[in-house]
């Protein structure tokens, strides 16, 4: 069995986010061998997302850095947090407590390595809590959560749920196809990397507050 937090720290080099700083990740790189961990997951394990930086969740982390504000004191949930970027800017931007929910649990060992080189504490919630009550917090985040359209369905339900509940839910997308921009406020745009791009490229991605159907 490949112990996974081994694996991560062993091929996964540590680098600082050029947008983002002062935050590093464990990130993939060419040299990193992650298809040698591909070929020890079976047919219903999850893509390695949590390896990469996305758009959204980029947006969100640059946002909650530059207007601190947000979330100072107050309580985070990370929605489908991959790498934990966005969980760990709210603990440096201050909040009270940092959670996130990720579904892989290579994700899971990647968000303890990730909180512990930026020298935050993230709880961690594993699987899919799209089904379960909404957290226990004031703010829920997600991250690039739209670029698929099952996927998108239960997430926006889930997040009304959150709404109703009394919680604030901002998004980060770049314009992913399934992302619902009827029901969003747009808060702030950021250029950012995203997966699949070139170091030096960017895309323009916003952080948005949802609302409530009128």
């Amino acid at each position: 069995m490949t112990d996974f937090h081994a694996f991560i720290r062993d091929r996964l080099p540590l680098a600082e986010l050029a947008s983002l700083p002062p935050l590093a990740l464990h990130r993939a790189s060419p040299a990193s061998g992650l298809g040698r961990l591909l070929d020890s997951l079976d047919e219903e394990s999850q893509p390695p997302y949590w390896a990469y930086v996305w758009a959204g969740g980029a947006a969100l982390a640059r946002y909650v850095l530059e207007q601190p504000d947000s979330v100072r004191g107050k309580s985070v949930f990370d929605l489908g947090s991959g790498s934990g970027l966005v969980a760990i800017a709210a603990a440096k931007a201050g909040a009270r407590q940092s959670r996130a929910s990720e579904i892989d649990p290579r994700g899971v060992a990647a968000i303890g390595l990730n909180a512990a080189a930026n020298n935050v504490s993230i709880a961690v919630t594993p699987g899919d809590v799209t089904d379960a009550a909404p957290p226990v917090a004031d703010i829920i985040m997600a991250g690039d959560l739209f670029y698929d359209p099952d996927v998108a369905k239960r997430v926006l339900a889930y997040l009304d749920r959150c709404l109703d509940a009394g919680l604030d839910v901002l998004i980060g997308d770049p314009g992913r196809a399934f992302l619902p921009l009827h029901r969003l406020r747009k808060l702030a745009e950021y250029d950012v990397t995203d997966f699949g791009l070139l170091n030096a490229e960017t895309v323009r991605s916003a952080v948005f507050r949802l609302e409530a159907v009128a």
